[in-house]
This record gives C-alpha cells, sequence and structure tokens, in this order.
C-alpha cells in the first residue's frame, strides 16, 4: 500500500525553502517543486496508462495550496473519466498552436524573406531592389496582409488583371516573383494548397498570354553603314555626353557602364578597361579591349576630381538622358542601347566572328555547353574584334550599287 503523505498547512509549505519536490498531502501526488533558482511550482506526479507524468499545474506565487488541491483532483479525476494524458495532449496543442502560427505568416512578411534571400544571393542589388518595389505597388495591396495559406486564385487575378493588358511585361515578372513567394511558403511549411500563382494549366485559362497582347518594342538601331556619317558628325559635338556616347558606342557596352566609367578602372597603356561586377548587369568583373580610337579619345579627356572619366557638368556621374538628348539633337531615330544591336548587327553580318566571341563582347551571358565550359574572357580575339569595329566606323561605306563583299573583315579564329 502506498505511503500517504503527510497534509501541510499553508504555513508549513510557505516555510519550506531548499531545492527539491514536497508532497504536500490532500490529494494524492501533489507536489511542491522549488527550483534552484527559488521558483515554485505546483506538480502532480501520478501514473497514466502505466507511465508516471509530472503535471504542471502552475506557479505557487498565483495559485494557492487550497487552489492546487482542486486542480490536481480535477486532473486525476479527467484521467480516470476520459481516459487522457494531459502531456501529450498538452504537446498536440502546442503543436497545432505552432503550426496554425506558421500558416498565420503573412504574403508580406514571407515576401520579405524571399527578397532577403535573394539580396544574399544576387550579386546586383538592383534586381533584389526590383523585387520589392514591384511587389510593394502591385501585390501588397492585394495580397500583403492575407495569410500566404489562405491565398487563391481569385486574388492572384485581382493583382494581375487590371494591369495585364497595359503593363504585360511587368505584371508578368510581378506574376513569377508571387509565385516565387508561394513556392516559398509551401516548401517551408506555410501552406498546404497548390501554388495558385502558376501560369501552366493554370493562370493561362484565365489570362491572355503575353505573347499575344504584348509587342515588343525593340531598342532602335542605326542602320550599319550609317555609322560612318553619325559618328563624324558626333565627334565634331562638344561636352562630355558626345564623348561618352562616343566611348559607349566604341566599347559597345551599356549607357550606365560607360558613364559609370573611371580612371582607376582604364589601363591606357594595356588598353583594357575593367569594369567590376558591382556595375554589371550579370554582377561578374568585364575586361574591355579598348580599340586605338577609344585610347585616343581618353587620353584627350582631363582627369578631372572625383575619378569619372565622363562627368556631368555639375559634377557627378552623366544622366542617361543627357545622351538621349544629344541624339535627339542630332536628329536620329535611334537610342543609346540600340548602337549595341547595331554592333551585334554587324559583327554578324560584316565579319566572320563566331556567335560567342561577338556575345562576349557585349557581356552577354554565354548559354549552352559552350558557356558552361568557357573558362577564359578571349580577350585576345575580343580586342580584334573591337579594332575590326573602330575601323568600320571610320571607312565610308560605298555607294550605292558598289559590289561590297557581307564579309569584309575575315577574322582569323
Amino acid at each position: 500500500m502506498p505511503k500517504v503523505a503527510k497534509t501541510l498547512t499553508p504555513l508549513e509549505v510557505k516555510h519550506l525553502k531548499d531545492p527539491g519536490f514536497y508532497a504536500v498531502g490532500g490529494v494524492s501526488g501533489l507536489h511542491l517543486r522549488i527550483k534552484d533558482s527559488g521558483a515554485r511550482s505546483w506538480i502532480l506526479r501520478t501514473l497514466v496508462g502505466g507511465k508516471r507524468r509530472d503535471i504542471g499545474l502552475g506557479g505557487a506565487s498565483g495559485i494557492s495550496l487550497k487552489q492546487a488541491r482542486e486542480l490536481a483532483a480535477d486532473m486525476k479525476q479527467r484521467i480516470k473519466d476520459e481516459g487522457i494524458d494531459p502531456v501529450l495532449e498538452r504537446a498536440a496543442h502546442r503543436s497545432s498552436l505552432i503550426a496554425a502560427q506558421a500558416k498565420a505568416v503573412t504574403f508580406e512578411d514571407c515576401a520579405k524573406r524571399v527578397i532577403a534571400k535573394k539580396q544574399a544571393e544576387a550579386g546586383n542589388p538592383k534586381h533584389s531592389k526590383q523585387w520589392a518595389s514591384t511587389l510593394e505597388t502591385y501585390a501588397y495591396p492585394v495580397l500583403g496582409k492575407m495569410a500566404v495559406g489562405d491565398i487563391e486564385l481569385a486574388h492572384i487575378v485581382e493583382v494581375l488583371e487590371p494591369y495585364w493588358t497595359e503593363k504585360t511585361e511587368t505584371m508578368t515578372r510581378v506574376r513569377q516573383r508571387i509565385e516565387a513567394v508561394l513556392a516559398y511558403a509551401i516548401t517551408h511549411g506555410y501552406r498546404e494548397s497548390a501554388n495558385p500563382a502558376i501560369w501552366k494549366g493554370n493562370l493561362d485559362n484565365v489570362l491572355p498570354s503575353p505573347s499575344k497582347i504584348n509587342k515588343v518594342e525593340h531598342h532602335r538601331a542605326l542602320e550599319i553603314d550609317a555609322m560612318h556619317d553619325f559618328m563624324a558628325d558626333l565627334r565634331q559635338r562638344q561636352g562630355n555626353a558626345a564623348r561618352c556616347l562616343e566611348f559607349t558606342i566604341l566599347t559597345a557596352t551599356r549607357s550606365g557602364e560607360a558613364r559609370g566609367a573611371r580612371w582607376e578602372e582604364i589601363d591606357l597603356e594595356g588598353q583594357i578597361w575593367t569594369i567590376p561586377g558591382s556595375r554589371m548587369k550579370a554582377g561578374k568583373e568585364h575586361r574591355v579591349p579598348l580599340s586605338d580610337a577609344a585610347v585616343k579619345l581618353l587620353k584627350k579627356m582631363p582627369r578631372e576630381e572625383g575619378g569619372l572619366v565622363f562627368p556631368a557638368t555639375r559634377g557627378g556621374k552623366l544622366s542617361d538622358a543627357a545622351m538621349s538628348a544629344l541624339l535627339k539633337r542630332i536628329g536620329v531615330k535611334a537610342t543609346v542601347h540600340g548602337f549595341r544591336s547595331t554592333f551585334r548587327d554587324w559583327a554578324a553580318e560584316r565579319t566572320s566572328t563566331p556567335n560567342q566571341i561577338a556575345e562576349m563582347a557585349l557581356a552577354h551571358v554565354v548559354q549552352g555547353v559552350e558557356g558552361a565550359y568557357r573558362r577564359g574572357d578571349l580577350l585576345a580575339k575580343r580586342a580584334r574584334l573591337m579594332e575590326q569595329w573602330a575601323k568600320h566606323i571610320d571607312t565610308k561605306p560605298a555607294k550605292a550599287g558598289a559590289a561590297t563583299p557581307i564579309r569584309d573583315n575575315h577574322m582569323a579564329t
């Protein structure tokens, strides 16, 4: 027969000070636990399904001895009548609560985690900023405060449909970003149902295909044979916008790369311009071979404070609008970026340049097997290509009707 604990009075319980378990009587198995820190709590020590359980009833500072005995008696009766295991019941309840809280994670919370991940992975912070901006503008007003587990197809359509035909390219990106956020939510257990933002077999049944409503307007480019006269005119123009545009064309680089060029990046003797990855679209360092014409241009540029090769009149970097305005004054229907297309057309139509060399000259990522195995940057071959480009610009085209070979500058590969 088990030993019956002495029934202690509240005063006797109050005088207990040393750490340990103390049977207080009144209800079989009721104990006062005193921790090393001095914290005091009530514990019901009893058998449940043949296993001993220590069931917490609460802190002694807020629950009196009388209340503890009542709670212990009620708990023992429930165990007997209902066959419950209070420890397992509490664990299940805690797990259910955690799961419910996880599913209550909002779309905005989840999106911010995805954006943070993108920032950690991306070499170019501009991309993660674009993610944040487009989601804040289009997705958050509808989805932001919603639990990711509650988002359905109708909500995605509500975000996309108002702008789908007007801003197709932008909304296509928004859809892709929403899909990525919800995929993250599914992976992390915040959402159980399928991703309602996927296109194939889902949104393609609701929204028109982007390819059928979005006509891509390519950057307007100058004709290959118009380059000589255009550059002759450009070289007569004064100002850093004209010189920066000339340099941009000679190097076939992007406007932002040329406008941000700094003297410390340029090796005039070696005729190489090394653009750091932080300023490149692909996020990787890019070496640009400089033709004799490009070096000649640079040697005429004054070295001003600040380190920029082509600073604006009032200091700082030239704006893209400065070169666009210059093109408008000259009267040509072309964009600054369009000269890269002219260069690419020239390389394909007038030279025997292999595709990967022309693509690398434009700092494009070479895809496929060639890109996977290419380790060097083919600088020497690209240097010959850029010299040919400068020579083409300086050569007046043959008159109409004259026979001109399709590949006038055969390049060794």
